[in-house]
Parts: structure tokens; C-alpha cells; sequence
């Protein structure tokens, strides 16, 4: 089979769904798969094998990440053509015109790589959902499926409830799509996403019908991810691992628990995210309950040094109000980490709830700093659960699981359309 995968933007630093792409590909190739990427900057990094085709944008995201690039020192003027004028303008106000313009993009390059490779049997988008995607199904005859992690819908309801001002409600409802996706998504032949919590709420915020939605549990790469031997834990450290600005996450619910133990215990908080001078939200809470000799800040780190992370720290928390999947948590627990995480989104259909990893009320830092509490004090029943968890882990969540798995639902699109 032939595959044309597209992905907007993103590495496997800027989130799961870099991560998703990296390892899909990958275990495609390996099962005998033709596998070919369009994608703009940051480029994703793709195993031997898959064939990638950079995709030049003018997004303003794009020119931040790629100002190395030749094309915009040695042709400036490029960006006074109209589109890319309208292109590297609109995307610093609206995530609608980044999906918007980057799948035109690819709607056109898609043409070009047929002429040049042969038909695609069939286009896989990895969360784009802007028009150009659905006309590669309604003028190219292209079968298309689109991954979806988590709808968008939920990260604008929670920004919103967190915005202070009117401006600020303005600028942030600008800034997410409207019907675009939910359109694009209807119009292809199929939504796959990594859990059904997902599936649910994808179909519940974007008025897709569930039965246009299917569900390929997502993995982990246990070659890398794995407890390390003779791996010593620090005790009484508490490990963060994401975005912290995005309000989903719920690092501030992490920092008001903490707030809560300061003055019962001593323990150490990392944070793994970025610098603490390019954060907003999380320091200025820090400073705010004084728990500034608790936290430590580590920026990116390269895959062995954070699983040496993984493996050095006595708790993983992963305080989300929503998550389509959780990759730091799967990840911590295939390390034999335990795990503490919220009963929102998928975290329940992989953590076994006192067995494998504790959960507890999203937004409840009360809840939270309990469950912290009586895990650091219990270090022997944090050894048996992150073992419980490492286990389960390897046996149910692969990546090669998750493509063969994909692969029957591409085989059942294509016949559908014979």
C-alpha cells in the first residue's frame, strides 16, 4: 500500500502528535508499506525509510522556527506575493488560517507527487483538518482518514474559562477554528484517534456521528522506554512532564498540591518543559506559595537523558483536565515509574487505579496532594506499582499493535470505495 501522510507541522519536541507521526510511519515501513510525509517546519524527525517532502510555508510559526532557511534570506520579497502575505499575517491571529493554508499547500503538492511517484492509494492527515484536506477526497478521488488526538474544542472551552478580560476572550476565540475542521472531518471517510474517551468527546464537540469514528490505541517504543538496571530513585522528587502552558495540562493544580505539602514534608518538584524565563504560568505560582527551593526547571532533553529521568524519580504526575492519551504518563509507566494522574480523558483506560498507577479528581489539588502525600511516604508500594505498570504497558501498548491495527482500518476504507 501506498500511504501519503500529512502533517502540518510539529517534531517530536512539539508534542504527541510529532510523536504519533514518527512511529506510525516507522512500523508502517516495517510492515512492507510505501510511506511518504508532507510536512511543513518544524520537520518531523521520520525513520529510515519514509520519504519526506518538506513542504515550504509562510506561516509566521514556520519563518520563527526556520529563519536559517535560504529561501527567506535570499528571496525576501517572496513574502510580498499576496498569498504569502495573507498566509505569514493571518496564522499570528488564527490556528484556523494555519490549517487553512498549509493544507492548500499540501492539496497542491499532493498533485505533484502523484505525477511524479504514482497514484497514493490512500492520504492519512495527522490532525490538520483545513479544506485542502477534504479536496484531496472531492476533487482527487483520494480514500482520506485523519488522526485526531484531541478535539480542539476543549482546549478553547478551558482557555476561555481562564481568560480574564474581554480582549483576551476575543483573541482566544479568534484564534482556534470554528465549523472548518468539524466540516473537513465529516467529509473525509474516517476519524481514527487513540482512545474512546477521545472518540467520544470528538464526536460530542464536533458533531462527528461515533460510528464515523474509530479508536487505535496508541504505544510506546519499549526499546527505549524501559526501568533501566540498577536505576536508583531519588526519594521524595515529583516529576512534570509537558506543556505547562497549556491550560489542559493542569500544572497549576500540581503547584497549588504541592502548595499544600510544603510544610508537611520535603520533597523536590521537576518541572520538563522549558526554561523558566520563557514560562509564564507556572513560576509566577511558584513564587506565589514560595515553593521556590522545591523546583527545578529542565528544558529539552534528548530521549536516553529522559528516560534516565523517568527512571530517577520516585512519582510521575500528569494533573491534565483532558488528555486524548497521556504520552508522559504511558511513557513513565512502561519506565516503571508510578504514575499519579486525573480521571479526565483517557488516563482510565490505561492505568488500573490502585493496581498500576493512582487517579484522582481533575482540578481537585486537595485530592491530588493526598495521593502525592501518601505515595512518597510509601516507597515500597511505588516500587510494586511501577513494576505492575511497566508490565502492562509492554504487553498491551506497542506502536506495532497500534499500525497493524490502522492498517485494517485503511484496508476496510479502501473497500468500502472498490
Amino acid at each position: 500500500m501506498k500511504i501519503c501522510f500529512i502533517m502540518y507541522q510539529g517534531n517530536m519536541y512539539s508534542g504527541g502528535q510529532g510523536v504519533y507521526l514518527h512511529y506510525m510511519t516507522r512500523e508502517l515501513v516495517k510492515l512492507g508499506h510505501e510511506v511518504h510525509v508532507i510536512s511543513g517546519r518544524p520537520y518531523p524527525r521520520l525513520a529510515d525509510g519514509v520519504v519526506h517532502h518538506k513542504l515550504h510555508t509562510y506561516t509566521l510559526w514556520a519563518f520563527l522556527d526556520g529563519r536559517d532557511e535560504g529561501a527567506y534570506n535570499e528571496a525576501p520579497f517572496a513574502f510580498l506575493h499576496p498569498w504569502n502575505l495573507f498566509e505569514f499575517a493571518s496564522t499570528r491571529l488564527s490556528l484556523s488560517s494555519l490549517f487553512f493554508s498549509f493544507s492548500m499547500r499540501a492539496y497542491r503538492k499532493l498533485g505533484e507527487l502523484e505525477r511524479e511517484y504514482g497514484a497514493f492509494d490512500l492520504v492519512h492527515d495527522n490532525q490538520t483538518l483545513g479544506y485542502g484536506i477534504l479536496a484531496m477526497k472531492t476533487l482527487m478521488g483520494k480514500p482520506v482518514v485523519a488522526s485526531l488526538h484531541h478535539p480542539l474544542a476543549i482546549d478553547k472551552a478551558n482557555t476561555l474559562r481562564e481568560a480574564k478580560s474581554l480582549p483576551r476572550k476575543i483573541s482566544r476565540e479568534m484564534w482556534f477554528p470554528g465549523r472548518m475542521q468539524s466540516n473537513v472531518a465529516n467529509g473525509i471517510d474516517m476519524i481514527l484517534t487513540g482512545s474512546k474517551n477521545s472518540a467520544e468527546s470528538v464526536s460530542a464537540s464536533m458533531d462527528i456521528p461515533l460510528e464515523h469514528i474509530r479508536q487505535t490505541p496508541y504505544g510506546v517504543d519499549h526499546d527505549i522506554m524501559r526501568p533501566l538496571p540498577n536505576a536508583q530513585r531519588e526519594p521524595m522528587t515529583i516529576l512534570f512532564v509537558g506543556d505547562s502552558e497549556d491550560r489542559n495540562k493542569g500544572a497549576r493544580y500540581l503547584i497549588e498540591a504541592c502548595a499544600r505539602l510544603q510544610h508537611e514534608m520535603d520533597f523536590r518538584l521537576i518541572i520538563k518543559d522549558k526554561l523558566e524565563k520563557d514560562m509564564t504560568v507556572v513560576p509566577p505560582l511558584v513564587w506565589k506559595h514560595g515553593l521556590n527551593r522545591n523546583v527545578e526547571y529542565i528544558e529539552r532533553l534528548p530521549v536516553d537523558e529522559l528516560v534516565r529521568l523517568y527512571n530517577s524519580v520516585q512519582i510521575l504526575v500528569s494533573p491534565s483536565l483532558y488528555e486524548g492519551f497521556g504520552l508522559p504518563a504511558a511513557e513513565a509507566m512502561a519506565c516503571g515509574t508510578t504514575v499519579i494522574a486525573t480521571t479526565a480523558g483517557a488516563f482510565p483506560e490505561f492505568i488500573d487505579d490502585g493496581r498500576t498507577g493512582v487517579l484522582v479528581p481533575a482540578g481537585d489539588p486537595d485530592a491530588l496532594a493526598s495521593a502525592i502525600k501518601s505515595l512518597l511516604l510509601d516507597p515500597e508500594r511505588c516500587a510494586r506499582m511501577g513494576a505492575a505498570a511497566s508490565e502492562h504497558m509492554r504487553r498491551a501498548f506497542t506502536w506495532e499493535r497500534c499500525a497493524r491495527m490502522t492498517v485494517e482500518l485503511y484496508e476496510e476504507v479502501l473497500e468500502r470505495g472498490a
